[in-house]
């Protein structure tokens, strides 16, 4: 077990509506292993996003456990939660929620100067891994400035910079064109090289193709489609 970076036991989760409880997931087990790629599908409203959520330490479950890297989450005060997730987790949203007022090299920079790396220190990861991602050219750029692909590799390389044994990745290619979404693509597949875990939430079929394996969340329940 000491691959597995992720992992998930009989996760429950409900939320109240009303007078009555809506179950979204119904004991959902799940694991991924270092250097895995996975896609998550399944209809609108499924539970793909609270699954990601509960798998990030975002959410709690009703019942059950998540283990980030051996250590279970729910064992862990906020402050020590914090510091996994910023250490060895990515988040990719699929609105980018980059901050406004920074430009691309400190939206990327933040999370090590929020983990007490020095500014220097940070500044040239940052500028490395946009680099990396094609970005290199636009670090002073604000993601006003950039477009809708530009802003989503930027997202990944915030995601990226800490190197993150996991990287978590909802609907990441559901608000660009066709264009920026094959550049995305190509940068997980390039970036799975790095022994990097994938999570993708995700409805087209071309991303969910390109991954180690399919899984569908129907009616609360996990199953592998290959």
């Amino acid at each position: 077990m000491s691959n597995v970076v992720l992992r998930c036991e009989k996760l429950i989760r409900a939320y109240d509506d009303g007078d009555k409880s809506v179950t979204v997931l119904r004991g959902v087990d799940f694991s991924l292993k270092a250097g895995e790629k996975i896609a998550v599908v399944g209809g609108s409203g499924s539970g793909k996003s609270t699954l990601l959520n509960l798998l990030g330490g975002l959410d709690s479950p009703s019942s059950g456990r998540v283990f980030m890297c051996g250590q279970d989450v729910a064992r862990l005060d906020e402050k020590a939660l914090c510091n996994l997730r910023n250490t060895q987790l990515g988040f990719v949203y699929q609105f980018h929620h980059l901050l406004p007022e920074f430009d691309a090299a400190e939206n990327v920079a933040m999370p090590l100067l929020i983990g007490g790396a020095a500014r220097k220190k940070a500044w040239r990861a940052a500028e490395a891994m946009l680099e990396r991602v094609g970005m290199g050219h636009r670090l002073s750029h604000r993601p006003a400035q950039l477009s809708g692909g530009e802003r989503q590799r930027v997202a990944i390389a915030r995601a990226l910079v800490g190197r993150p044994a996991c990287v978590l990745l909802d609907e990441p290619t559901g608000n660009l064109d066709p264009r920026s979404a094959a550049q995305v693509l190509q940068l997980i597949d390039e970036l799975g090289q790095d022994q990097a875990s994938f999570v993708v939430v995700t409805h087209d079929p071309a991303i969910a193709a390109h991954m180690h394996r399919t899984l569908e969340l129907d009616d609360g329940t996990l199953r592998e489609l290959k």
